[in-house]
């Protein structure tokens, strides 16, 4: 498993400033996590979406293809980060 964290630097308070995601050996993504600026989370596994979140569909991009793009930061996490913002995701709605 990959563990990825992508800002995205924006004004707009309905959508998530932070996505983590659990990423599989073949790069898909197994367990994601939404964070806003009011402090709300989402998230989302194979078993549960929503409306708002859901895994994509498609391979994650690398994370320099990411990082290119305006407004964006990619980098790379560890396990413990992610698994710590998961159970934090469960627990504050």
């Amino acid at each position: 498993m990959r563990y990825v964290k992508v800002a995205w630097d924006h004004e707009f308070a309905d959508d998530p400033i932070l996505y983590l995601s659990e990423l599989g050996e073949d790069g898909y993504e197994t367990r994601k996590i939404q964070l806003y600026r009011d402090g709300r989370s989402e998230w989302a596994d194979e078993s549960v979406d929503t409306a708002t979140i859901g895994l994509s569909e498609i391979p994650f991009p690398s994370l320099n293809e990411i990082s290119n793009q305006p407004d964006f930061a990619a980098t790379e996490i560890t396990q413990e980060e992610f698994e710590k913002t998961w159970r934090e995701s469960h627990t504050h709605p």
